[in-house]
């Protein structure tokens, strides 16, 4: 493996498991702030806490955001098959797929920064936090979706498109059921063939 891919591969694994640590602990805090929110409702001891809104919806579209980008290193993303798998037509969408989400995430840092840069002047309702917090969410999610949709044409430069996907994208259930079919027909294919009924009849 070229020492460019070696190099990136090791960077973006080291940023996907930091990316689910985030995205683990936004989750937990996402969950515990809606928690809270609905006993604060039922229970009027507790003190009704505006800023768990905020935080909560704050939380989410940043899930949303590293999510995704996560979902473009290993082709997550809703993807609508409309060539038959293997076909020249089929390999060429797949290579536009990836060029277009390196698209996104350049995109996404160009226009994000000046989105990202006018929550300096906005701040949340309840909380005061600045928005800049929240709005950043765009460049930062661009800046992971360029690094591994540079990794996915990197690697299929290289190597080809279908080692590419076979080495980063999760694996299809429907393609797993159609393997394991296949074996098995491959399987019954092999066995000796058995004794008809003329054969067993005594003589």
């Amino acid at each position: 493996m070229p020492t460019l891919l070696h190099g990136l591969s090791r960077l973006n694994r080291l940023l996907e498991r930091g990316l689910y640590l985030i995205l683990l602990a936004l989750l937990a805090g996402f969950i515990l702030l809606i928690i809270y929110q609905i006993v604060s409702r039922n229970l009027p001891l507790m003190p009704r806490l505006y800023w768990t809104e905020e935080f909560s919806r704050f939380a989410f579209q940043w899930m949303i955001m590293l999510g995704t980008a996560v979902g473009v290193l290993h082709a997550d993303h809703f993807v609508l098959e409309a060539f038959p798998r293997g076909s020249r037509a089929d390999l060429i969408t797949r290579w536009i797929r990836d060029l277009a989400c390196l698209t996104v995430g350049v995109i996404f840092i160009v226009y994000g920064k000046d989105f990202a840069l006018s929550g300096l002047r906005r701040s949340a309702t309840a909380s005061g936090l600045s928005m800049i917090y929240v709005y950043s969410a765009f460049t930062v999610s661009g800046v992971f979706i360029l690094l591994f949709s540079a990794q996915r044409l990197l690697h299929a430069m290289l190597e080809g498109m279908p080692r590419m996907e076979a080495a980063l994208n999760t694996p299809n259930e429907l393609d797993a059921v159609l393997e394991s079919s296949d074996q098995s027909t491959a399987a019954l294919g092999d066995l000796p063939p058995t004794l008809s009924d003329h054969d067993r009849s005594p003589s």
